[in-house]
């Protein structure tokens, strides 16, 4: 995986403005509520404003509707006295260095269990190392965690996401598809959290100006590619079969979280809100020992699209 070299607010062409990037980030947290309330209908987000030693944020719940059994959408904006293990692993140099770092982060449990799970999140991260420039970097990406996949989704959940990326350089999705399938691959389970999506971080390759745009245009695209399919699959009929199954695999979801998760990691390794942290978390999730699925059913069917693949390529051709 390519890591890019750090550069500071001071190099040519490089100043940071921290408050655009607030602007941004909360202009897509009132923006993707808006869209998903829109899903919903009546039931709305509830807002929680909060303040610790570290910051400031707004976690926005929306809980128990008729689309969303739980759709949370955090802004959080922090400060701390020495960067946290999770977040050093890849940059040692940086390792005790003040920070500051702000973000949107959403995570959507659907109630139809054929409206795939998703998540999405852009961040902007500021390291202060003592005696040098500070140093900046964005990170994000948005993923789709499927229970019953469906091609025509997938693939226009790619094509969202490559679209976005082509004004960026001809390379951008395919590397940061890669990304995302390395990252979000539950690897004691030998099998991805689901069709992928985006997933970048270490983001400083372009002037700031830029790399600010591109975060926007990965929370608008995230809209683009997740609404339609909602759209198609959210009245489709279902029983208690399928609903058992959308709980099951959604302790996948709960696994990759604690286990894996960098972002979780860092939120509580920093002392951030645990209740905006494990917002990711399902509503209700079940486990089963060593559960499989009935051969040549629709449940079974899942296991083929939990590794990654070209999905453009190979759905397109069918």
């Amino acid at each position: 995986m390519i890591r890019h070299q750090w550069r500071g607010f001071n190099q040519k062409g490089n100043l940071m403005k921290t408050e655009a990037v607030l602007n941004v980030l909360q202009h897509l947290q009132n923006q993707i509520c808006w869209a998903l309330e829109q899903q919903e209908g009546t039931t709305q987000f509830v807002s929680d404003e909060w303040q610790s030693a570290l910051g400031v944020g707004q976690s926005r719940v929306l809980k128990q509707g008729a689309v969303w059994e739980q759709a949370g959408v955090n802004f959080s904006h922090v400060k701390g006295a020495a960067m946290p293990a999770s977040a050093t692993a890849h940059r040692p140099e940086l390792a005790g260095a003040p920070f500051e770092a702000m973000g949107v982060s959403l995570v959507i449990h659907p109630r139809n269990p054929y409206v795939p799970t998703s998540h999405a999140n852009v961040r902007f991260f500021v390291a202060y190392p003592e005696g040098q420039a500070p140093v900046w970097w964005f990170g994000g990406g948005f993923d789709l965690t499927p229970f019953y996949p469906f091609d025509e989704d997938i693939l226009h959940w790619h094509q969202t996401a490559q679209k976005l990326c082509e004004p960026f350089g001809e390379q951008v999705y395919a590397e940061f598809k890669a990304w995302c399938d390395d990252y979000f691959y539950l690897k004691h389970r030998q099998e991805a959290r689901g069709v992928g999506g985006l997933f970048f971080d270490d983001l400083n390759r372009w002037d700031f100006a830029t790399c600010l745009d591109f975060i926007r245009q990965v929370g608008e695209g995230y809209l683009t590619a997740y609404l339609p399919i909602v759209a198609r699959r959210k009245t489709m009929p279902y029983g208690e079969r399928e609903r058992q199954f959308q709980l099951y695999r959604r302790g996948r979801y709960v696994e990759f979280n604690l286990v894996w998760d960098r972002g979780t990691h860092f939120g509580l390794q920093s002392g951030g809100r645990t209740e905006s942290i494990l917002m990711s978390m399902p509503p209700l999730v079940r486990f089963e020992y060593a559960y499989q699925p009935e051969a040549d059913s629709a449940e079974a069917k899942l296991n083929a699209y939990l590794q990654p693949r070209d999905w453009l390529n190979t759905l397109s051709m069918k």
